[in-house]
């Protein structure tokens, strides 16, 4: 093959590639929509597909539009911006149905994915690494796909509006008060990302400033200078990540301004959000998320729920507000601590939190032959372990409420589930436009 083809996309990866096949070989490119013709540059080859970049766009789909973003194709954040909204909707459809038709061997009827009015700046929470460009002056942005080159971005569609600025404004504090970004390669340096993380419902605004170093020369100073020049910002906290690690987060953490937490408000409820709790980043379609996993539930104040994989409690409190009890499982410690509080503070009585893993808390209830009637799950993107597959097919509770993040997790979940459940109705929700994520909410019933 050429180093150079001209090639039609003629469908997308599973990740919004566009597919071009030539000679029979799928040669995957970034950013190519469905009927275009492009000039393509063939990156690499392998014996079964290839890679190329468009070097010229020959003729144009008519889905094709402006991005709002000047980085939007260099940068890894976004897959879609210059894709019309409602062809980003189709497609999502199109993944979740071709998902579990060909890994899941379902043939179910999948409704129109539920979209935003405004699919821009609806991001709660911003995570930048911050770094120095070739000119060496500071940057802060998304690391450009497959590499750890940070792309500058001054200003992010995706994220609320307000983080721009106050990023903007830390950097600002930073080269005042000489504190310098990390450096990955020679390990030098104090600050490694900037998160910041906004309540929709408050007034709240809590900045994570991720560092290489427990404490370090001008800290004081750089948080009063913060303080000073983004008097929205309601907390300062601290995270300490000494590893050399793609992980973000380190373990140890120290509130230097405020209570070290946010709150905010979902489905009439109140939580209050720590720099690790896990949050829906788009609070405008998670609040359409769990309206529909209630509706699908159908609960009538008489059942017994689990909420496995329940985080900081966010189905559970909701769903006690339309059943009997609720118990939620979480293996990780924290975030049970926090749905607790989370409890406590919106004077819920009738949820119960355990620290486990959700296979062998399921196991455990089966040997007490406790009766469960509706069961939640919404896994990572890696789907439900199997052991925890197999102990729901002892359990059978009569109805599984499933939310995925991963179309292809989903149907191989499903695959094994169906043999006990029929799934009744499949629905996704459109949590992060402008990529091509998609979260699904998807009903069984047993058999």
């Amino acid at each position: 093959m050429n180093q150079e083809v001209i090639g039609k996309c003629s469908d997308y990866t599973h990740d919004g590639q566009g597919i071009v096949k030539i000679d029979g070989l799928p040669i995957f490119v970034e950013g190519l929509f469905i009927g275009e013709e492009a000039k393509i540059e063939i990156l690499f080859n392998k014996s079964d597909y290839a890679i190329g970049k468009i070097i010229k766009l020959l003729n144009l789909s008519p889905d094709r539009i402006t991005p709002r973003c000047p980085v939007a194709t260099a940068c890894g954040g976004c897959s879609f911006q210059a894709l019309a909204y409602p062809a980003q909707l189709a497609f999502k459809k199109r993944k979740v149905s071709e998902a579990l038709r060909k890994i899941g061997g379902i043939d179910a009827e999948v409704d129109e994915v539920v979209g935003m009015e405004n699919p821009y700046f609806y991001r709660n929470k911003t995570q930048m690494p911050v770094g120095y460009d070739k000119q060496n002056r500071l940057v802060s942005g998304f690391y450009r796909r497959f590499t750890h080159t940070i792309v500058p971005i001054e200003k992010c569609y995706i994220e609320d509006e307000r983080s721009s600025s106050i990023l903007a404004n830390i950097k600002l504090a930073m080269k005042e008060n000489k504190i310098m970004a990390y450096n990955e390669d020679t390990r030098v340096g104090v600050i490694r990302h900037v998160l910041i993380k906004t309540s929709q419902a408050f007034k709240d605004i809590m900045v994570v400033l991720v560092t290489n170093a427990d404490s370090f020369p001008g800290r004081n100073n750089l948080v009063k200078s913060i303080k000073e020049k983004c008097p929205e910002v309601t907390t300062i906290v601290q995270n300490i990540n000494l590893r050399d690690t793609n992980v973000i987060l380190g373990e140890k953490e120290n509130v230097l301004f405020g209570k070290g937490f946010i709150k905010d408000e979902l489905h009439g409820l109140a939580f209050n959000i720590s720099s690790k709790s896990f949050y829906q980043v788009n609070p405008i379609q998670a609040s359409k998320l769990y309206d529909l996993a209630m509706q699908k539930a159908g609960l009538t104040g008489d059942e017994i729920v689990i909420d496995a994989y329940c985080g900081v409690g966010t189905i559970s409190l909701i769903a006690s507000k339309f059943a009997k009890e609720v118990i939620g499982v979480e293996i990780v410690k924290e975030a049970v601590e926090d749905a607790i509080r989370n409890a406590r503070l919106n004077n819920i009585t009738n949820t119960k939190f355990f620290t486990s893993d959700a296979s062998q808390f399921i196991e455990n209830l089966i040997q007490q032959g406790t009766n469960i009637d509706v069961v939640f799950v919404d896994p990572p993107r890696k789907g439900l372990e199997d052991s925890f597959v197999k102990s729901l097919l002892k359990l059978k509770p009569q109805k599984i409420v499933y939310v995925s993040c991963e179309p292809s997790t989903l149907a191989r979940d499903l695959k094994l589930l169906k043999e006990s459940y029929n799934v009744q109705s499949v629905s996704p929700v459109d949590m992060f436009p402008m990529t091509y994520h998609v979260e699904t909410i998807t009903l069984l019933s047993l058999k």
